[in-house]
């Protein structure tokens, strides 16, 4: 259960409730934003993450993206985030538990577990192969994403959000990342 109210459209009021209003009328009120609409300016940076993800889409594809968003919420233990994205995996035909990737999926997702579990040892060796594939202004793209995507993993698993209703059928293909179990506490 989650650590916070999640706004019903009934309790919204103000600012919130123009957001409410907004994401009721496109069908994509999903617990995270119903958690963020506890305040309007929290909920606009988030959304933040939309713009984001388009210009990722642009520079790497939709495929790419999913994986590379998949790979960043998993090595992150959200438990939200992992089942969207598990879901999406899905809707490209593979299985999420068994992928295989060529060499720029592989880049890129080695990246994205990377800047999870040290942004600041991300190896010249990952980021050379990284170059062979973007120039400098897709690689802002692509690192800017993962901070948008740790900053939704961690309101996720911080505040504990729900996990929404499409997503309880796939709720135990979520596996939690063990790398961090061996970290001093």
């Amino acid at each position: 259960m989650a650590r916070i109210k999640l706004v019903e459209l009934e309790e919204a009021t103000g600012a919130e409730k123009e957001r409410y209003d907004e994401l009721a009328g496109r069908n994509a009120v999903t617990n995270m934003k119903k958690g963020l609409l506890n305040d309007a300016a929290t909920y606009d940076a988030y959304m933040g993450w939309y713009t984001s993800w388009q210009r990722l889409v642009e520079v790497v594809g939709e495929k790419d993206a999913i994986l590379y968003a998949h790979a960043i919420s998993t090595t992150n233990s959200c438990q939200l985030c992992s089942l969207f994205f598990i879901s999406d995996v899905k809707g490209l035909g593979l299985d999420p538990a068994n992928l295989n990737y060529d060499e720029r999926e592989e880049v890129l997702t080695e990246l994205g577990r990377s800047i999870v579990k040290d942004p600041t040892a991300v190896s010249d060796e990952l980021f050379e192969k990284l170059r062979t594939f973007f120039d400098d202004k897709e690689i802002v793209v692509i690192v800017g994403f993962a901070g948008q995507m740790i900053a939704t993993n961690n309101f996720n698993s911080v505040l504990q959000i729900d996990v929404d209703k499409r997503l309880l059928p796939i709720i135990d293909e979520f596996k939690p990342a063990t790398w961090r179990d061996n970290l001093k506490k």
